[in-house]
């Protein structure tokens, strides 16, 4: 938690570029209250772009379903991966740890969209995202 915390603290003095997708969103309005409002709020406290999922992204999706990069119960984690294919997002910050975080995904991401002509999207942690302290 300490990690998430100092993550958003960096997103909040603007050091990334913040894209959210619709889908995203679609997600966040579905959690039942108090958590919808408290992430809500957390939100209003950034700037990021708001991402519309497209035509091609959503058959980028079906691509990574056909390919096998995550099973159709994942349909939602492919269309996050999909709509930062698209747009060409350096990487995805994430929490899943049980189907988007993980070797196997990241791997066989990697692959799908080279086949597809796509560049890499990384998947990382928030801890990944934080400097270390350099010691003198």
């Amino acid at each position: 938690m300490q990690d998430t915390l100092r993550f958003w603290e960096e997103i909040k003095k603007g050091k990334y570029e913040v894209f959210i997708s619709d889908v995203t969103f679609n997600e966040l309005v579905k959690c039942n209250e108090p958590k919808r409002t408290a992430l809500l709020s957390s939100l209003s406290q950034i700037d990021f772009l708001k991402v519309e999922e497209s035509k091609e992204s959503l058959e980028v999706s079906e691509r990574y379903i056909e390919y096998g990069v995550l099973n159709k119960k994942s349909y939602d984690d492919c269309r996050h991966m999909a709509i930062a294919t698209v747009i060409n997002c350096d990487l995805i910050v994430s929490w899943n740890f049980k189907h988007f975080v993980n070797i196997k995904t990241m791997t066989k991401l990697q692959a799908v969209n080279k086949l597809l002509g796509f560049r890499e999207v990384l998947i990382l942690p928030p801890v990944m995202m934080l400097e270390g302290d350099e010691e003198e």
